[in-house]
């Protein structure tokens, strides 16, 4: 799919087929992560893939926001430092390329942020002073996804040189 076209169409969903993911795609989805830019390129966040039944349902568990991981095919905790002050951006990007490759290749996801920090720390080895900032569930669709989006228009969204300066593709240079 052309990258501009991905972007545009790419949606959370968070209902899962029981069809599985076969493994080349997930690491592409793995790969996706580790190739997005990081601040000072220092790299410091880490994956942990999740993929075993009885540990999609333990991260459901230690979710406040994402029950719903228990039905993917498989998962990723995106996981870092609260240092250095930019973790959260490096997160997201990467977080981005996941879901983008994923969607790429029919695969879609959703991400949640509501996490009880120790328990998942605990339940899933992850050591100080890393913290779980996200999960992405992975799986197949349970029917055919359009990829429209409602969004609000990009005039009420951009301006130009300054915020309240509408925006006006005509005065693009």
């Amino acid at each position: 799919m052309e990258t501009y076209k991905t972007i545009l169409t790419k949606l959370d969903v968070r209902q899962f087929a029981p069809k599985k993911v076969p493994a080349e795609v997930k690491l592409k989805v793995l790969e996706a992560a580790r190739a997005s830019g990081t601040g000072n390129n220092r790299q410091e966040w880490r994956f942990i893939l999740v993929q075993e039944k009885e540990m999609l349902k333990r991260l459901a568990e230690d979710s406040t926001s994402g029950g719903w991981v228990a039905g993917a095919n498989f998962a990723v905790i995106v996981a870092a430092a609260p240092t250095p002050s930019f973790h959260l951006i490096d997160a997201g990007r990467a977080v981005q390329n996941m879901e983008l490759a994923a969607w790429d290749q029919g695969v879609i996801s959703g991400i949640y942020t509501g996490v009880n920090d120790e328990k998942m720390s605990k339940d899933f080895a992850i050591p100080s002073p890393l913290k779980p900032l996200g999960v992405v569930g992975f799986g197949y669709p349970v029917k055919k996804i359009v990829g429209k989006k409602n969004r609000m228009p990009l005039s009420e969204l951009a301006f130009i040189d300054k915020l309240g300066n509408k925006f006006d593709p005509k005065k693009l240079s």
